[in-house]
């Protein structure tokens, strides 16, 4: 006698891959930040008489563009993950763009709740008028100015900072990133813990250092204060207009020096040590590193 089974649908391939699939699904609906949301703000706000706008970012990204404007348009993309799409759509709501008169400032912060098992950050683009002094600082995150005609700060943890066309006093530090500024004109100061810091097209002072990175440095006009660059461990270019009257002062611990300039007065190249003077001398230009290679062209 032959024993034949009865067909049972519930036994079927496809009823075990939807059965697995379900309880995939199940097994991820938990799991912190699985799911996504976002959505894009856009503010209007009235620019301070005082034109100075301070920028606090924790997570994202931070744009300020300089224009003909007399007031400040700010885009805030949001992005927040969870658990669930409903915790996540509940957290987008609750990422909440702050901004008010402290002082003579105008402040402008975003506020996002934090929990263990969700997260949320937000990109901002800020349109603002050119002759604003910015002072942005962000947590994580990359910053970007430009087209600006005031003083600026830029303060990043750990974000690239990225500086194009202004004119002004400029000060930039960030712990684990580059620095790039292009077309800058003023008092340019540059920190970086751990990263390279590359300033093209400069005219005006340079103060300038990093623990760990290269510094490269082309100068279209050296200003009063000079030129000082200093890394421990990296390289240093600097690129000099074709006339210009400084003092120069290379000192190489573990590293090469190489001088493309013609000095006067100059003293020889010994123990890793270069003096000596371009036209007729003033702006100090002071370059310094602990291992690796000086250049001045």
């Amino acid at each position: 006698m032959t024993l034949r089974r009865r067909h049972d649908p519930d036994d079927s391939g496809e009823g075990q891959d939807h059965g697995f699939g379900g309880f995939l699904r199940s097994l991820l609906s938990g799991i912190p930040w699985s799911e996504r949301a976002s959505a894009d703000e856009r503010v209007a706000i009235d620019a301070p008489a005082s034109h100075n706008l301070r920028v606090h970012n924790s997570n994202g990204r931070t744009t300020v563009i300089g224009e003909e404007r007399g007031d400040i348009e700010v885009l805030v993309s949001k992005t927040a993950r969870a658990e669930s799409t409903e915790a996540a759509r509940q957290l987008l709501g609750e990422i909440r763009l702050i901004h008010g008169l402290s002082g003579e400032s105008l402040d402008l912060d975003v506020e996002v709740p934090r929990k263990w098992n969700r997260r949320g950050h937000a990109n901002l683009e800020l349109r603002v008028p050119r002759g604003m002094n910015v002072d942005v600082t962000v947590s994580n995150g990359k910053i970007a100015l430009t087209n600006l005609r005031g003083r600026v700060r830029a303060r990043s943890s750990n974000g690239s900072v990225v500086i194009d066309d202004v004119v002004g006093d400029i000060e930039v530090a960030t712990t684990n990133a580059k620095v790039c500024c292009a077309a800058t004109r003023g008092r340019l100061v540059a920190r970086s813990s751990n990263g390279k810091i590359e300033l093209d097209e400069h005219s005006g002072s340079v103060d300038a250092s990093t623990s760990n990175g290269l510094i490269r440095v082309s100068m279209e006009e050296v200003g009063k204060a000079g030129v000082q660059l200093a890394t421990s461990n990296g390289r240093i270019l600097l690129e000099l207009p074709s006339d210009v009257d400084a003092d120069v002062d290379i000192r190489v611990d573990n590293g090469v020096i190489r001088n493309d300039r013609t000095l006067c007065k100059a003293t020889r190249a010994t123990n890793g040590q270069v003096k000596g003077q371009l036209g007729q001398g003033g702006a100090l230009i002071k370059l310094r590193t602990s291992n690796g290679s000086i250049s001045l062209r």
